[in-house]
């Protein structure tokens, strides 16, 4: 075999990326104010309170595709008064080629990191357009989150 063909096979063999995002997209997007104008007043003299929810489930469509969804959930309140509530379901349909072990950490953590900043531009712009001051959720640790997910899983099933 000639040098050229040799590097040529070597080249076929090259490893696959561990990690391609084929597309991302908003599943569902939602934005309520319920108490649009008089809340402005409300939040001029007191600073609204923010509760931020997230959750990040995934799915397998085939082989080693799969979709992954990052859900927030933001509700910001003045006193007893809902100021703004939004929600969002962003998600990656990505290829993934890891060896088992390493699987879900490559879907619930490295694939929402990669999700989490085109996720917190749309709540941003979503809130900026409502009349609010952009919200721009601070980094979210997804190790915590998926060491969290597997510590509960693992609660669970030790009491089943």
């Amino acid at each position: 075999m000639t040098e050229e063909k040799a590097a040529q096979g070597a080249e076929d063999q090259a490893p696959l990326p561990p990690l391609t995002i084929n597309g991302q997209f908003i599943k569902d997007l939602s934005f309520e104010a319920p108490h649009v104008p008089e809340i402005f007043a409300d939040m001029a003299n007191e600073a609204p309170d923010i509760s931020i929810a997230v959750d990040v489930k995934a799915s397998q469509l085939h082989a080693n595709m799969f979709d992954v969804d990052l859900s927030l959930s933001v509700e910001a309140k003045t006193g007893d008064k809902v100021a703004f509530v939004a929600e969002i379901l962003y998600s990656g349909v990505v290829t993934v080629n890891v060896p088992e072990e390493h699987l879900k950490p490559m879907l619930f953590i490295e694939v929402p990191r990669y999700l989490f900043p085109f996720a917190r531009a749309v709540i941003a712009g979503a809130t900026r357009d409502a009349g609010f001051p952009p919200l721009m959720i601070a980094p979210i640790d997804f190790v915590e989150m998926y060491q969290q997910r597997m510590a509960n899983a693992a609660a669970a099933e030790g009491h089943a």
